[in-house]
Order: C-alpha cells, then sequence, then structure tokens
C-alpha cells in the first residue's frame, strides 16, 4: 500500500481511533500517561501481545491499523502536532485529499452589479469631478470608476496549497516512520507518495535523436 492507502485502510476500513495524549492535569499533579505509540513499541520489544484491551469482543481493529494510528499521534510540532494529526486521520476516514483548488484562477471582477433593459452593467461611483472644455464652455464632469475585487483572491489559493503542502509532508513522515521502525506485520509500505505539487504543469521529457 501507498501511505495514503494505508491510512485510508486504517482510518476508514478498520476504523482505528487516533489515541492523542491528554494535557496534563495540575491540580491532580497528573502527567502525560502512556499512549498507545509507548505500548505498542513495548510490545514491539517484547515480541508478544496481551490478549483484551479497549476493544469490544466482535469489534477487533487489525493491528498494523492500531500501528498506524499510534504513528499518526506522534506528528512533530514542527509538521502542525495534534492538529495535523487530526487532519490527516479525518481526511484518511473520509477518503479525500486536501483542496488545492484545481484550475482555480483569480479573476478581477466588480464588486457590485445592477441590471437595467440593456443587461447587467458594473455599478460605478463618483471618485472626483474634472474642468472639461466643452463646445466652447467649461464644464465640470463626474469622474467615475468601477470598485473591483478579486474572485478567488490569490491568498485564498495559495492558502490551500500551502496546507496541501503540510499535509503532504505529514504523509511524507509517517511513511518514512512506519518504514524505518519496521513494526508493520501485514502491511507493506511503498514509497509512491501524493504528487508534491499537483497544480504544477507536467514537465515533458525531450527524446535525444
Amino acid at each position: 500500500m501507498t501511505v495514503q492507502q494505508a491510512l485510508e485502510w486504517a482510518f476508514r476500513t478498520e476504523c482505528a481511533q487516533l489515541e492523542l495524549p491528554e494535557p496534563p492535569d495540575p491540580e491532580r499533579g497528573q502527567g502525560f500517561g502512556f499512549g498507545l505509540e509507548y505500548v505498542l513499541m513495548q510490545r514491539a520489544a517484547l515480541g508478544c501481545q496481551i490478549d483484551g484491551g479497549r476493544y469490544k469482543m466482535g469489534d477487533y481493529t487489525h493491528e498494523d491499523a492500531e500501528v498506524i494510528a499510534a504513528t499518526v499521534a506522534g506528528m512533530p510540532d514542527d509538521l502542525g502536532g495534534k492538529r495535523m494529526a487530526i487532519r490527516v486521520a479525518e481526511l484518511a476516514r473520509a477518503g479525500l485529499t486536501p483542496d488545492w483548488m484545481p484550475g482555480a484562477v483569480p479573476r478581477c471582477v466588480p464588486v457590485d452589479m445592477k441590471r437595467n433593459r440593456y443587461g447587467d452593467r458594473a455599478v460605478t461611483e463618483v471618485v472626483g469631478t474634472e474642468r472639461v472644455l466643452s463646445r466652447g464652455k467649461w464644464r465640470t464632469v463626474e469622474v467615475r470608476a468601477c470598485p473591483v475585487t478579486y474572485s478567488l483572491h490569490p491568498e485564498q489559493i495559495e492558502a490551500a496549497r500551502r496546507a496541501y503542502g503540510d499535509w503532504w509532508r505529514a504523509l511524507e513522515w509517517i511513511r518514512d516512520g512506519l518504514q524505518v521502525g519496521n513494526m508493520l506485520r501485514d502491511v507493506q509500505i511503498a514509497a509512491a507518495l501524493p504528487a508534491q505539487r499537483p497544480w504544477k504543469p507536467k514537465q515533458t521529457r525531450l527524446r535525444s535523436p
């Protein structure tokens, strides 16, 4: 499986749960408890598995799916930490890829439009006056301009693609962690990743004669 396929299998098919550490309670003197990631590491070190646990009878989740969920839960802060872990799990559970706004192009459009018998026209406003000589007489005329805005502002598109890039780097980290950790028993993680910048045109290679 690719790492994206493995995530969707773990969270969507196997319904693995994302176990995030709870914040410490200073009043009770509680610190961070041992999360699932720690338990799995110890189990791997011992080479054994304890029967029973947090799942009810008949609600079995594949242990590889638990390892994948535990890896996601350990997302480092420089990649988004808990927030990114939740984002990755939610997208995998829904079988979705972040919306990078394919084909989106900023367009300059009038702020407002009005319709009359001649059709739709942009609304203009007075921005000043000018004195002009017309037919031998000086006249004061209004200077009007059409306020404009951007439909799909460039910052919106940039933000969507930046979020996609953050998700892509998180998947790369998860892939590397699963491959190096060597804790999966039945699932093998392939090297392939989603396109890093799918909005960039593909470069065609020139063949030598």
